[in-house]
């Protein structure tokens, strides 16, 4: 799992990536820049070997967020600043 987080003036890009093997089925990044709408953000594919999804928020903004995977099947992603009862979390 892997976060690349890029603030460029007022906005900041979160790339949420993971290997493509990490779990069968789509795979959705969930969470307050979202309202938590699954499938709304769902990780493409990648001809390196991962799938990855981004998404543009406020920089400096807190995020909370989760993986939602096939089956009804939540994950955390551990390189996040911190891992919470909430879910996962970073600043932006």
């Amino acid at each position: 799992m892997a976060l690349k987080i890029t603030t460029k003036g007022s906005t900041t890009k979160i790339q949420f990536v993971l290997p493509d093997d990490a779990h069968t089925g789509p795979v959705s990044a969930v969470g307050t820049f979202n309202d938590w709408t699954p499938g709304k953000h769902k990780l493409v594919k990648r001809s390196n070997g991962t799938r990855s999804v981004t998404v543009a928020v406020p920089a400096g903004e807190e995020i909370a967020f989760r993986y939602l995977a096939d089956g009804g099947v939540w994950f955390d992603d551990e390189d996040a600043h911190a891992i919470t009862d909430q879910g996962s979390r970073v600043i932006a």
